[in-house]
């Protein structure tokens, strides 16, 4: 067995679920989820030196799949504006359901930016200089996305003003 094929094994093990749900939380959907991972080990893996360090390995996958995830995003403009036209959300009567689905669409309504620096920050529990570095941009830049997000947010998710301080 070849050390990448020991390697991918290694990351696939210990870390899948985990690269499955950064994947989810980026892009909201499991079936876009496992399309981006599966994306993410192929440009990984499809170089001709891999390291056989999981730990580093996972943070090019993770890497690979958030810069997959925004420039995806940003192609995907107009198929975003016509998709309603197209496809018609399935209804859930249960109210977990219906939470999931309304949190679901107030982060869809959300810039690649934005939405990544909330994943960033509140799924990986990032801070903003990270997140800063993740995304190539200034410290400012970072907090601009998560303070407008919030306010989106928190105007279509109805949050009571003193569970915001």
């Amino acid at each position: 067995m070849a050390d990448w094929e020991r390697a991918f094994e290694e990351l696939l093990a210990g870390r899948g679920g985990a690269l499955r749900g950064y994947a989810y939380l980026l892009t909201g959907e499991s079936a876009a989820a496992a399309d981006l991972v599966q994306d993410a080990l192929l440009k990984v893996f499809g170089r001709m030196r891999v390291s056989s360090d999981v730990v580093q390995l996972e943070g090019y996958v993770r890497r690979a799949m958030l810069n997959q995830f925004l420039d995806g995003r940003r192609r995907a403009g107009l198929w975003r504006a016509k998709r309603h036209l197209l496809v018609h959300p399935a209804e859930h009567h249960d109210e977990d359901r219906l939470l999931t689905d309304v949190v679901r669409q107030a982060l869809g309504t959300l810039s690649p930016k934005q939405r990544a620096c909330v994943v960033l920050r509140y799924y990986e529990d990032l801070t903003v200089p990270d997140i800063a570095e993740q995304l190539g941009c200034a410290q400012g830049t970072v907090k601009r996305h998560l303070a407008d997000a919030h306010a989106k947010l928190a105007t279509q998710l109805a949050v009571p003003e003193e569970t915001m301080k």
